[in-house]
Order: C-alpha cells, then sequence, then structure tokens
C-alpha cells in the first residue's frame, strides 16, 4: 500500500503570539471578511509569504532557470488576479494579506451579490448552494482564479437559484430620489391603512 503521508499544518504561526498589534488586525479581518477563526488569516499569511520569499531568491540568482520559475510564478499569481499579467518579481512584495482574502470563494460570493454578507455567503457555500461552472465547491477559502471568477453561480438544483427566494439579495434602489419616493410611497400606504 506504501506509506501514509503524515499530515502537516499548512501554515506557519508568529514567533510571538501575543502581540497587540496582530491581534487587532487579526479581529478587523475576522470581522470583515466572515473568517471563522485566526488560523484562516495565518494560510493567507503563509500562502503570501511563501511567494515573497520565492521573489526575494530568484532576484538574487542569474540563472537560465531563474527565467522559468520566475514566469511560473508570476503566471501563477496572474491567473489568481493577484497581479497583473505584465507584472515583475519585485511587484509580489507590495501584495497585502487583503489581496488574498478579498480572492477567497466566500469574498467573491458576497461581492458579486449573491449573498447579503461575508457571514451569509460562507453559510451559503457550505451547504452547497454555489458552484463554480460545473464544480460544486464546499470551501469558503478556494482562491478563485480570473477564469472562474465570472462562473460563480447558485447551483441550479438549490432553492436558492429562484429569484423569488427571500433569501436572494433585492437589488439595491438607483438613485436618492428613487429612495426618497418609495419611502414616501410606502408613508402614504401605511397613513391610509391607519385611517
Amino acid at each position: 500500500m506504501g506509506d501514509p503521508k503524515k499530515l502537516k499544518k499548512n501554515y506557519w504561526t508568529q514567533a510571538h503570539p501575543w502581540n497587540k498589534q496582530a491581534i487587532e488586525t487579526g479581529k478587523k479581518l475576522k470581522q470583515e471578511y466572515g473568517l471563522k477563526n485566526t488560523k484562516e488569516i495565518l494560510i493567507a499569511s503563509s500562502f503570501l509569504k511563501k511567494y515573497k520569499t520565492i521573489s526575494k531568491q530568484l532576484t538574487a540568482h542569474k540563472t537560465a532557470q531563474k527565467e522559468k520559475e520566475k514566469a511560473q510564478v508570476l503566471g501563477k499569481l496572474a491567473r489568481l488576479g493577484l497581479l497583473p499579467v505584465s507584472s515583475e518579481l519585485y511587484q509580489i512584495l507590495t501584495l497585502e494579506i487583503k489581496n488574498v482574502l478579498e480572492r477567497r470563494l466566500q469574498s467573491m460570493v458576497c461581492r458579486k451579490g449573491l449573498a447579503r454578507s461575508m457571514n451569509q455567503a460562507r453559510q451559503f457555500i457550505i451547504h452547497r448552494h454555489i458552484v463554480i461552472g460545473e464544480m460544486e465547491r464546499t470551501s469558503p477559502s478556494y482562491l478563485v482564479s480570473l477564469e472562474e471568477e465570472s462562473q460563480i453561480r447558485f447551483k441550479p438544483k438549490s432553492t436558492l437559484a429562484s429569484e423569488d427566494h427571500p433569501e436572494r439579495v433585492r437589488k439595491p434602489v438607483e438613485s436618492v430620489e428613487q429612495a426618497a419616493q418609495q419611502t414616501s410611497m410606502e408613508a402614504k400606504t401605511s397613513g391610509e391603512l391607519e385611517s
């Protein structure tokens, strides 16, 4: 059967865990992106740290292999939408953790208007209501590529696929004037009902 792989964690922890500034930043990120725990922040920062380390190493070398690896790294980050297509190695060092968190499936579902909040987007993904193309994704932390971004939608068999579902996001009113008209109409109808 072969040797089973030894499981290992896919993130690095901080050298000093009780850094007040890091804890405050983590709380804000968890709230803004609807993250379950600090582990998700550590995974995103480790992903970023890995590519920053690769960038520094490739900048130091001057070989033919460097050009191949440079093209592969920049190509992957461009496919993920983290960098523009014609970018250089030093631009990897300018990336922040928010850039990675914005490319998560959970963030994309919320930004596309399929959910009202990040927490609801997470729930839709875990409860198998979201598909990318024809593939069902159940991981909110899945990094969406630029190709897949336009293919995010509700699963056709899901009850949420119907426009009349009560949990579907209502379209925002286009202008302030229309909002004022809508509230005045609601006030008139409620006044008529009271009399």
